[in-house]
């Protein structure tokens, strides 16, 4: 294993033990060059799951960059890396477990929201305007509206909402 300090090959196991998820090795290893730490993590290499994307495209799933837009989400939140990566553990775990070798972007964007709505609004709403594609402020309100329960909603919000609408539609 390259150490990702000083790039050399000679590295050894320090330490050696499960994973937080079935099939993964956590390994703590030491450089002997430059004896800096770090962890490595081993997965059972599987048969990969395709995503089909709007435009009919296929690409593997890659829970990197399936982290990536979840962290984006979560930029400046009080939300730790680690649960961000449980969160992208459970969305690939779940494709895994559904045995189909095909899924369409748009089961791993809602797998996506609905995990983010259960940890933080923000995020969610964040990620939701992203992947949803919200034409405008209108579209926003609506999401929101959604978050609220009915008794905190004020009572003439859908009047609001129409106002909102209607002028977003005479500036197009």
């Amino acid at each position: 294993m390259k150490c990702p300090y000083c790039t050399n090959l000679n590295t050894r196991v320090v330490d050696s033990r499960p994973g937080k998820v079935e099939y993964e090795v956590r390994r703590r290893r030491e450089c002997q060059i430059c004896s800096q730490r770090f962890t490595t993590y081993e997965r059972v290499e599987q048969a990969p799951v395709m995503i089909v994307k709007k435009d009919g495209r296929r690409e593997a799933f890659d829970r990197d960059k399936v982290l990536r837009g979840i962290q984006k989400a979560c930029e400046k939140r009080a939300i730790s890396v680690n649960l961000l990566e449980e969160i992208v553990e459970m969305i690939e775990q779940s494709l895994r477990e559904s045995n189909d070798r095909e899924v369409s972007a748009k089961v791993v964007g809602e797998k996506i929201i609905q995990a983010l709505k259960g940890v933080d609004d923000v995020a969610y709403v964040r990620f939701a305007s992203v992947y949803r594609e919200f034409k405008d402020v209108a579209d926003f309100i609506q999401e929101l509206k959604g978050l609220l329960p009915k008794e905190c909603q004020p009572v003439e919000f859908d009047k609001f909402l129409e106002k909102v609408t209607d002028k977003a539609d005479d500036r197009s």
